[in-house]
């Protein structure tokens, strides 16, 4: 069944394919809409949405220039098991973050103590420049929060880091602890989550715990 492009749980769909690339490909993506989309029931297993829309890099350098993407989210009706999301892209973006993410990455590591800190932004939306890779690393690890806690009937969107704290380890990732908040737009609520995230530029970003918290 054909769907209007601006079908709010078209875009809600998208969303969460946009935070599923974000989190395996490690790197910040706007979506510039949906251009066409379609959805299936299949019985006995969900609803299955198939969608086409434009994706750029958030941090690119590129000024505005974006590839098409396709995806397929399929929503399971046991709300326990997270959608599976399927894409294709048509071509491929520069990337753009090496020399930054080699910055960052230094910088943290030549640290004398541990990074801590918390409210990134703060309450008047303000937020220190050299915290956004901080802010940014949390909001490409939220990704995976957000496939895996998805349905059908949820918008999830990663807005303020609580806190942060940094791990120290003994081989070459960083690591930290973040309780960030999360806009569930549809209910409106703000929901805390903890997730412990590991990070090295060359391998990219995984979350290894996470669980919700209470309010």
């Amino acid at each position: 069944m054909e769907i209007p492009p601006d079908h709010y749980p078209a875009n809600r769909a998208a969303s969460v394919a946009l935070h599923y690339i974000a989190y395996t490909r490690g790197s910040l993506f706007e979506m510039k809409g949906v251009s066409q989309g379609s959805l299936e029931d299949i019985p006995g297993t969900g609803h299955k949405y198939r969608l086409k829309f434009e994706v750029k890099e958030s941090e690119s350098t590129r000024n505005g220039s974006s590839v098409n993407c396709t995806a397929e989210i399929l929503y399971h009706k046991d709300t326990r098991i997270a959608p599976e999301v399927h894409y294709t892209m048509e071509g491929e973006f520069e990337t753009h973050s090496k020399e930054a993410d080699s910055t960052f990455y230094n910088r943290i590591q030549n640290l004398t103590d541990p990074l801590e800190t918390q409210n990134i932004p703060d309450d008047v939306g303000y937020m220190p420049a050299e915290m956004k890779p901080i802010f940014n690393l949390a909001k490409v690890a939220s990704g995976y929060i957000v496939w895996q806690n998805s349905t059908e009937n949820t918008w999830y969107n990663m807005i303020q880091i609580q806190s942060v704290k940094q791990v120290k380890r003994n081989d070459d990732y960083l690591e930290f602890s973040y309780v960030v908040l999360f806009h569930e737009i549809v209910s409106q609520e703000i929901i805390p989550w903890h997730m412990q995230v590991l990070w090295h530029p060359q391998h990219g970003v995984k979350v290894t715990q996470n669980s919700r918290q209470s309010k």
